[in-house]
C-alpha cells in the first residue's frame, strides 16, 4: 500500500503538486495522466526516493522492490541478453559466480552457486530474459549484439526489457510504448496484466490505458485525484464533475445576485436592518465554488494541398529491400486522393521499407514506381525528430524547408502548431521531445503535400497533441499512409488497413481487434517465438518416448481435448473479470487470483499443445 498524507512537490521554485491525500492499494494498475509539466515523472521520481517531498510524507512498505525504466542506456559492450538478464541482479551474480567458477575449475565454487540459483529459482532466468527481448520485437539473432550497436529506440526496448526483468513489488513505467511497434504493444499488455504487483504508468496511448489499468490518476492544477477505472471511464466521471460543478457555480451565483439585491436595497433602512444583516452572513457563508475553466484545446491543421491529382502513386509488381537483400515481393500497392490507409504488420515484416519505397527513398529491386509529377510527399520518419538541428529555432527550421520568406509568415504558422510569440525564436535544445514532434509535424505541414506519409508519428506526443493530430489528419485532403502503434488514432483516422507480413503486401479485411488476434494466433509472432525460446532455452528435459504413427484420430480424445481446452478458458476469464473489479485489490484477493491464473494460463498450454497434437495425428 502506498499512502501519501498532505503531500506536496515542487521542482525549483515551481510547485507541482499540493495537498496530496490518496492511498494506492498493492495489485492496483494505475494510469498517471495530465498534461505535460504536471508533475508525472516528477512523482515517479519521489516514488524512487530520487526527490523528497516538499510537505507531507509519502509512505511505501518497508521492503518494497521498485523497478523502473532508466532513461538512458550506458554505450556497453554487454551483450543485449545479459544487459537484461542483469535487470536481476541476484540471478545475474549467481550466473556470473557459476560461469566464473567452471572457468576456474572451482568445483566447491561451482556447488555453491548452483545451491544460490536453485534458491533464486534462477534456471530459467536466461529464458525469460530472451521472452522479453523476444516479446519486444528483439529478433533471435539480435540477443547477443552489444548494447552498444542498437539505435537509441532499440536502447529505449532495452531498458523496458531490463525493468521487466527486475523483480519488483511496485513497477513504474514511464512512456513504454514509445518506440514499440503494435505487436510489441500487444505483447506488453498481455505480459503487465500478469504482473503480480503494484504498476503505475505514465502514457498517452489511451487505448493501452484502457487495456491495462483498473485506477486513473489524474494530475491537475497541483492537485492528483483517484478514480476507479481505465482512461474511458476517467473521461466519462471527470465529464460529470464539471458538469456538476458548473451547475453548482450558476445556482451560487444566482443566489449570490439575490441576497446581494436585498442587501443594497434594505441595508439602510431600519426596518431591514436586522434580516438585510443575516443576508449579509448568509453572502460571506457561501461556498464560493469555482466556474469551470475550459481548459486550452490545441489544434493544428495541414494546409489544403496546391494540387491535388486523383492517382498520386503506383507500385506495380515491386520489390523491395536494402541492396541485394528483398524485404517485400511482387507488390502491388496505390495511393489516390482521399485514400486513408493504416500499415498493419509484425515487427521487421517491411512496413518502414514500403513507406521508404513509396517516398522513393530507396531503390527499387524490380518493378516500376509511378508517381505524378504533381505529387507533393509529406514525410515523417522514426528518426525525423532526432534530425533536427540542435542550437537552431523553430522559424530557422522552417526557413531551410521554404526559403526566405518574411519572418511574420513562420510566426503565424507556428503561432498555429503552438509555438506563439518568442517560442518561436528560442533554441529547440529546451524542447521537449513532444514538442520536437510537433516542430517536425509542423515542417510537414509548411510543404502543403498532398501524400502524408507518417511512419510513429505519435512518440512524444501527449494526449492533446494526438487528438489534435487525429482531427487534423481526418480533415486532410490528400492521401494518408500510416504506421502507428496508437491503435485510437488508427482507428479515427484509417478507413483501410494493409498487412505487411510475409514478404507481402494485402490489404486486411477487418478491424484492430481482428488484426490483434491474427497476430496472437500467427506462427511465428512474437508470443511464439517466445514461448519457442522459454522451452529452448530451459533446463533440458528427458525425451519423450516416441510416438507410435496414427492410424486414426481417436475421436473421444479430441473431444475430451477440446473440452478441457473451453474449461480453462473458461476459468481465465473468470478470473479476469474478477481482477477487473476494484474490490479484490481493496480485500488482498488479487494476489491469490494472480497466481491462480498463471498456473491455468501455464495449463491451457499444455492443454492446448496436447489438442494440437491429436489434429496433427489426423
Amino acid at each position: 500500500m502506498i499512502s501519501f498524507r498532505n503531500f506536496a512537490l515542487r521542482r525549483g521554485e515551481r510547485l507541482l503538486l499540493s495537498d496530496v491525500d490518496l492511498t494506492l492499494h498493492a495489485g492496483w494498475r494505475v494510469g498517471v495522466v495530465g498534461r505535460n509539466g504536471t508533475g508525472k515523472t516528477s512523482l515517479f521520481a519521489a516514488l524512487m526516493g530520487e526527490v523528497e517531498p516538499d510537505k507531507g510524507d509519502l509512505d511505501l512498505p518497508g521492503k518494497a522492490r521498485i523497478a523502473s525504466v532508466a532513461q538512458e542506456t550506458p554505450s556497453l559492450p554487454d551483450s543485449a541478453i545479459d544487459f537484461v538478464l542483469s535487470g536481476d541482479q541476484a540471478v545475474h551474480d549467481a550466473i556470473q559466480m557459476e560461469a566464473n567458477a567452471f572457468a576456474n575449475e572451482d568445483w566447491e565454487a561451482v556447488a555453491v552457486a548452483h545451491h544460490k540459483l536453485e534458491e533464486l529459482n534462477g534456471y530459467d532466468a536466461t529464458a525469460r530474459a530472451g521472452r522479453l527481448l523476444h516479446g519486444l520485437g528483439f529478433p533471435p539473432e539480435t540477443h547477443a549484439k552489444a548494447v552498444s550497436d542498437f539505435s537509441g529506440g532499440w536502447r529505449v526496448r532495452l531498458n523496458v526489457a531490463r525493468a521487466l526483468m527486475t523483480p519488483s513489488d511496485l513497477l513504474l513505467l514511464d512512456e513504454p510504448t514509445n518506440h514499440l511497434d503494435l505487436d510489441a504493444v500487444l505483447w506488453l499488455e498481455q505480459w503487465l496484466l500478469r504482473y503480480p504487483g503494484t504498476l503505475l504508468v505514465i502514457s498517452h496511448d489511451r487505448e493501452f490505458l484502457d487495456n491495462i489499468c483498473t485506477h486513473t490518476l489524474h494530475l491537475h492544477e497541483q492537485r492528483a485525484k483517484l478514480y476507479t477505472g481505465d482512461y474511458t471511464a476517467f473521461e466519462r466521471q471527470r465529464a460529470e464533475q464539471l458538469r456538476q460543478q458548473q451547475i453548482a457555480f450558476e445556482k451560487e451565483q444566482v443566489e449570490r445576485a439575490h441576497l446581494q439585491s436585498f442587501i443594497d436595497r434594505f441595508k439602510a433602512k431600519a426596518s431591514k436592518a436586522k434580516q438585510a444583516q443575516s443576508r449579509m452572513k448568509r453572502l460571506a457563508k457561501l461556498a464560493g465554488t469555482e466556474a469551470v475553466r475550459a481548459e486550452r484545446s490545441l489544434h493544428i491543421t495541414f494546409p489544403e494541398p496546391q494540387k491535388l491529382p486523383t492517382s498520386l502513386v503506383r507500385l506495380r509488381d515491386v520489390d523491395a529491400g536494402y541492396g541485394e537483400v528483398k524485404i517485400l515481393g511482387d507488390v502491388n500497392f496505390g495511393l489516390e486522393a482521399g485514400d486513408r490507409v493504416g500499415l498493419l504488420g509484425p515487427n521487421g515484416a517491411g512496413k518502414s521499407t514500403l513507406v521508404k519505397t513509396l517516398v522513393g527513398e530507396l531503390p527499387l529491386l524490380a518493378g516500376e514506381r509511378i508517381a505524378h509529377p504533381d505529387m507533393r510527399i509529406g514525410y515523417f520518419a522514426q528518426h525525423t525528430v532526432e534530425s533536427l538541428m540542435a542550437g537552431q529555432t523553430p522559424i530557422d527550421h522552417l526557413r531551410k524547408v521554404a526559403g526566405d520568406l518574411p519572418t511574420q509568415v513562420f510566426r503565424d504558422f507556428l503561432g498555429k502548431w503552438n509555438f506563439p510569440g518568442d517560442r518561436a525564436f528560442e533554441s529547440i535544445d529546451g524542447f521537449s521531445g513532444g514538442e520536437k514532434a510537433r516542430l517536425a509535424l509542423a515542417m510537414i505541414a509548411f510543404k502543403q503535400p498532398n501524400v502524408l506519409l507518417l511512419d510513429e508519428p505519435t512518440n512524444h506526443l501527449d494526449l492533446d497533441m494526438r487528438e489534435a493530430l487525429a482531427e487534423a489528419l481526418s480533415d486532410f485532403d490528400g492521401a494518408i499512409v500510416l504506421v502507428s502503434h496508437d491503435r485510437h488514432l488508427i482507428g479515427l483516422v484509417c478507413d483501410r488497413f494493409v498487412r505487411v507480413a510475409d514478404h507481402k503486401v494485402e490489404d486486411f479485411d477487418g478491424d484492430l481487434d481482428q488484426y490483434a488476434a491474427w497476430l496472437r494466433s500467427r506462427p511465428g509472432s512474437e508470443s511464439s517465438k517466445a514461448e519457442k525460446a522459454a522451452k529452448a532455452q530451459a533446463v533440458a528435459a528427458p525425451p519423450p518416448p516416441p510416438k507410435a504413427p496414427a492410424k486414426k484420430i481417436n475421436t473421444h480424445a479430441l473431444q475430451k481435448a477440446e473440452a478441457r481446452v473451453a474449461e480453462l478458458e473458461a476459468k481465465i476469464a473468470q478470473i479476469d473479470a474478477q481482477l477487473a473489479d476494484p474490490k479484490a485489490y481493496a480485500d488482498g484477493r488479487a494476489s491469490d487470483l494472480g497466481k491462480e491464473q498463471s498456473k491455468l494460463r501455464s495449463d491451457l498450454e499444455r492443454a492446448e499443445a496436447d489438442l494440437l497434437a491429436l489434429y496433427d495425428a489426423a
